[in-house]
């Protein structure tokens, strides 16, 4: 069995190198995708990538905006949505976190709340709020929160979803990213079954007649046994994640599943991945993926602090 430390390395290695699996493989219906054998870093002769000029092992905004969070809270040992939001900023005008410093990917609504926060609205107050606003880059990037808090599971889930406020600020956005965040964290716990203890955590929490809960049961639906498609929207998104986490043993059989969907290929690796490594351990992602990340030398120091903090 991993340590946990072996859980939380696997965590954020796990989300890096899911999206740079994705990334090739974007915007592309699951028909047109090569074969799982095939799925690697760098597609197979012929394959019409994604992102054309960027290099193989390079992970896009998912990454970039996770290292964004987790580079926030070591500093300031709290969420502080006002750092947050200055770094998602810098990292979209100055390429901060991301690979080569070069953006090549930015959904509409971030960009909408970047650009809202940056005119001078606050951090808490800059992400859409409509119902037609709900897509996956809160959730894409939360992971971090879960690995670095400590505190009891209500303050992790209202932290998650104030951490959605910046970007996403519809409420829908927000429970995914609580229940991602106790998702996670059951399977550093190293529970039997972390998705269900996570879905009883968030009822226990947030019971029926609360806002959240209602949210989650008539929108969320997390016991539905529909699959997830892969697709941008932030429901679709955690579910697609949790079905390929169900069906695969293996960090690889997961962040393979996630590609094969299509789509948002990059940010249902990412989030799949990110649990596929705390389930796994850092040692169980495949060397050759492990070695061909780049910039690893941006992550190995937060990763450091991120482990001494873990162990008080």
């Amino acid at each position: 069995m991993p340590t946990r430390e072996e859980r939380i390395a696997g965590g954020l290695y796990g989300l890096l190198i899911g999206d740079a699996l994705g990334v090739p493989y974007e915007f592309h219906p699951p028909q047109q995708l090569p074969p799982r054998e095939q799925i690697e870093f760098e597609p197979p002769p012929g394959f019409h990538r994604a992102h054309g000029s960027v290099p193989p092992g390079t992970w896009s905004d998912d990454g970039a905006h996770a290292l964004c969070l987790l580079a926030s809270l070591l500093h300031k040992d709290a969420l502080d949505p006002e750092d947050l939001g200055r770094r998602l900023w810098n990292w979209y005008e100055l390429g901060y976190m991301a690979v080569d410093h070069q953006v090549f990917d930015v959904g509409i609504q971030t960009q909408a709340a970047l650009e809202t926060f940056r005119a001078g609205t606050s951090a808490l107050q800059s992400g859409p709020r409509g119902e037609r606003e709900n897509g996956n880059g809160s959730l894409m990037r939360v992971l971090p929160l879960a690995l670095w808090h400590t505190g009891s599971d209500e303050e992790l889930t209202a932290a998650a979803m104030k951490q959605s406020l910046v970007t996403h600020g519809h409420l829908r956005s927000q429970v995914c990213c609580a229940l991602y965040c106790l998702w996670a964290r059951r399977t550093l716990e190293g529970a039997a079954d972390p998705w269900a203890e996570a879905v009883a955590t968030f009822h226990r929490l947030y019971p029926k007649g609360h806002e959240a809960h209602t949210e989650l049961e008539l929108h969320v639906k997390p016991s539905t046994p529909e699959p997830g498609r892969g697709k941008g929207y932030v429901v679709d998104c955690l579910l697609s994640a949790r079905d390929c986490v169900r069906t695969q043993s293996t960090y690889e059989g997961v962040v393979k599943a996630a590609v094969a969907l299509g789509h948002d290929t990059e940010t249902t690796a990412a989030v799949a991945g990110g649990i596929a490594g705390i389930r796994d351990g850092l040692q169980a992602i495949p060397e050759r993926w492990r070695k061909a990340l780049r910039e690893q030398e941006l992550v190995e120091p937060m990763l450091q602090k991120l482990l001494a903090r873990s162990r008080g």
